[in-house]
């Protein structure tokens, strides 16, 4: 989504009872993991796509259902200053994940060199490996998809994984290498 496709906003206000708290926490969850921005407690809002206001619809029912309420509106910014304002905070939201992300990644390289560093070259240790690379893929993909506006550590999260990448595709030529030194010695 380009910044010129999205020219307003869904802006979801609500209350919920305050008992079972688990409720609210869940709606929280779920605003948060659909990338809502919140501008105070109960204020949040989404980029206005089909799928935004069809979430939002099912979530005012959700609400309505468990004795809270919920108006959801279209919401236009007054000037410029005003959306690069909401943009910023959608940034800042996901700059957070992909610090976050960023920092996986660093524990992901300094596994690989911690077990070259021991010449620990086992299948086993490749796979638990690979495990790990294919769960960071996942959550950038994920952090991506509600990466609406172009978070400015985006490109940064995207080159560490493929240094990633490269760093497991290297360790796995020193496995394969090692296993089959094996082989011929035996």
């Amino acid at each position: 989504m380009s910044l010129m496709s999205i020219k307003s906003w869904l802006l979801l206000t609500y209350k919920i009872p305050p008992e079972p708290s688990r409720k609210r926490v869940a709606i929280w969850r779920r605003l948060k993991a659909w990338g809502a921005v919140y501008l105070q407690n109960g204020v949040c809002l989404l980029p206005k796509t089909d799928e935004h206001v069809r979430r939002l619809k099912m979530l005012e029912n959700d609400l309505m259902e468990s004795g809270g309420e919920a108006v959801i509106l279209d919401a236009v910014p007054l000037d410029r200053i005003q959306e690069e304002k909401v943009i910023a905070r959608f940034k800042a939201d996901r700059d957070e994940e992909y610090r976050e992300f960023l920092n996986k990644c660093a524990d992901f390289e300094q596994e690989i060199a911690k077990e070259t560093a021991a010449a620990h070259f086992t299948y086993a240790e490749l796979e638990e490996n690979d495990v790990d690379l294919r769960k960071l893929q996942s959550w950038l993909e994920k952090i991506r998809k509600l990466d609406f506006y172009q978070g400015t550590l985006a490109q940064e999260a995207r080159m560490r994984l493929k240094g990633c990448e490269e760093l497991l595709d290297q360790y796995a030529q020193q496995v394969f290498d090692a296993q089959d030194e094996n082989r011929q010695q035996e």
